[in-house]
């Protein structure tokens, strides 16, 4: 089954889980699902703020990490109901997610959720591009026992880079933001301000930047921010 990743979306991605995702026309509420088994189905709604209609594409992937980089893979799975839809002007409208599949959750399961304005043709002149918008939506599924995230963290030096790991034995996912590293000199490696990622159950996640003065030596230490509350731990260095 062909993957897609999630370097090729570089567009609009909602990864706030507190304020309703909107830019543009098209605006999606809210930006995170999270579902607890036996549950098995949630919304969201689109709407669209404009004064002209718009057409939306709705579709779900599976979301995972392979050699520490995120991943999204057609499934069937999950769906969203339905795939496409028109929004009158000022209009909005209620999608739902169903878990499809039979099996009991083990864990917690991720997926995406994608939201795509599409192009109107008739208003395209001259051969111009419309630059539309796509939401990224988290969607999760979690079995009731599933274990909290417990992350490693390892610092892997590579040439003028360095590459830093967070391993995650736990089920839920850990959500990382604003990532810093500091060696045994006291040199400051940024991975920047922002979201920095998903550490996702069960999985492996990197980040890779340039080395500058950052020595990879010593006790390094690791800060953050997650949605579990800040990170202050320890990382190992691995050669390569």
């Amino acid at each position: 089954m062909r993957s897609i990743t999630t370097a090729l979306f570089a567009s609009v991605l909602a990864f706030a889980a507190c304020a309703p995702a909107g830019a543009g026309s098209l605006q999606v509420e809210p930006v995170l699902v999270d579902i607890t088994a036996p549950g098995a189905a949630s919304t969201v709604t689109v709407r669209n703020e404009d004064t002209t209609p718009i057409n939306a594409q709705i579709r779900v992937y599976r979301w995972s990490t392979v050699n520490g980089k995120e991943q999204l893979t057609p499934t069937d799975d999950v769906v969203a109901s339905p795939p496409s839809v028109t929004l009158k002007p000022k209009g909005q409208y209620v999608v739902r997610i169903v878990r499809m599949s039979k099996q009991p959750v083990v864990g917690e399961e991720s997926y995406r959720l994608l939201v795509d304005q599409l192009p109107d043709l008739s208003q395209q002149r001259n051969g111009a591009v419309n630059l539309m918008v796509r939401y990224s939506i988290p969607v999760f599924f979690g079995a009731p026992n599933k274990k909290n995230p417990t992350v490693t963290w390892s610092v892997t030096p590579n040439g003028d880079k360095v590459t830093l790991t967070a391993r995650n034995s736990g089920d839920r996912r850990l959500r990382i933001s604003a990532l810093t590293l500091r060696d045994g000199g006291g040199k400051s490696l940024s991975f920047g301000s922002g979201l920095a990622g998903y550490a996702l159950g069960q999985s492996a996640v990197s980040w890779t930047v340039p080395r500058r003065d950052f020595t990879a030596n010593g006790s390094i230490s690791v800060t953050a921010q997650s949605d579990g509350g800040p990170v202050q731990a320890v990382a190992s260095v691995a050669s390569r």
